[in-house]
């Protein structure tokens, strides 16, 4: 059997639950900080969906902007599939995109 040798410096997410569990040896910064890159794309989303109840950028690549976890819970999904949404919110990403290696986007429509 084969060892890892070199550690994940990510987080990894369990389909059971709703908080990240950081992997071995991943530092942690404050709750309240966020990266440039997780301010800079919570802008842009802020502009594009204006009704956004919600909205949660995480950084999920360690902190060098290569990945992202979204969290969005606006009206203007509202009628829309699943698919619809999250084509709406990689439009509005289309620039900054290009520069990711990979980008995770949940969506949601306010319960009334």
């Amino acid at each position: 059997m084969l060892a890892c040798t070199r550690l994940c410096s990510s987080t990894i997410f369990s389909a059971f639950r709703t908080t990240p569990v950081a992997a071995v040896g991943h530092l942690q910064r404050g709750l309240s900080s966020q990266t440039d890159g997780e301010e800079r794309i919570a802008s842009i989303l802020k502009d594009k969906f204006p009704l956004a109840s919600k909205l949660k950028v995480t950084d999920i690549s360690g902190g060098c902007g290569a990945m992202y976890e979204i969290h969005i819970e606006s009206s203007e999904f509202k009628g829309k599939r699943t698919v619809q949404q999250h084509q709406l919110v990689n439009q509005a990403l289309k620039e900054e995109i290009q520069g990711m290696h990979g980008l995770r986007i949940f969506t949601n429509i306010p319960k009334q």
